[in-house]
């Protein structure tokens, strides 16, 4: 039986990005389907009473730079040397995040993510800018204009507000956060414990 990976997602995340890079190939080795649902980070940020890393801890310098090392070890251990830390980070994402709304709506969400986590976390581009993530897209093969227009459309604003409401109910507090069936997995490290689940 193919099993489904629920993937909340959402751009502003470096660490989304560290663990897609790793779980996309976990689940072709398993046969399983991951699927992204688009979510606003700081939605669920301002629901949970939650708040960033950098911001939590930003008086802690010694768990901020162990945090810099564990990164960093796990992009060595991926070999995920292609990742940049945004320059304009934290990326206000609203836009991208309805960009990916509009995006699963064309059966183009998995290419959007993919073109989004090198125009950020690669390329690192100021994403919130319309002129860049229309150009950013189109760069990538889709059509920047278009999905910009979409993401001022009532139904996929209402749609990502829902994402983040339901995600919260379910007891998403941060990103990336995962489920199979109804175990919840937060943080990339618990990426090997999927694996193990989908072995079985």
């Amino acid at each position: 039986m193919t099993m489904t990976i629920d993937f909340y997602y959402d751009l502003a995340s470096p660490n989304a990005y560290l663990a897609n890079r790793v779980l996309v190939p976990i689940a072709q080795r398993h046969a399983a389907t991951i699927n992204y649902i688009p979510i606003l980070l700081g939605g669920v940020f301002k629901a949970t009473n939650n708040q960033a890393p950098w911001i939590t801890f930003a008086a802690v310098k010694e768990k901020m730079a162990y945090g810099q090392i564990e990164m960093q070890r796990f992009i060595d251990k991926h070999a995920l040397s292609q990742f940049t830390f945004n320059p304009h980070f934290p990326l206000n994402t609203l836009l991208l995040a309805r960009g990916a709304i509009a995006a699963q709506d064309e059966g183009q969400l998995a290419a959007y993510i993919r073109a989004g986590e090198v125009l950020v976390w690669e390329a690192g581009l100021k994403m919130d800018d319309p002129l860049v993530f229309e150009q950013g897209f189109n760069s990538h093969g889709l059509d920047g204009a278009a999905l910009l227009a979409r993401t001022q459309s009532p139904d996929v604003k209402t749609r990502l507000i829902d994402n983040t409401e339901n995600a919260v109910q379910r007891g998403v507090f941060g990103i990336p956060t995962f489920f199979v069936g109804d175990q919840i997995f937060f943080g990339k490290d618990t990426l090997r414990d999927i694996e193990d689940l989908l072995i079985g």
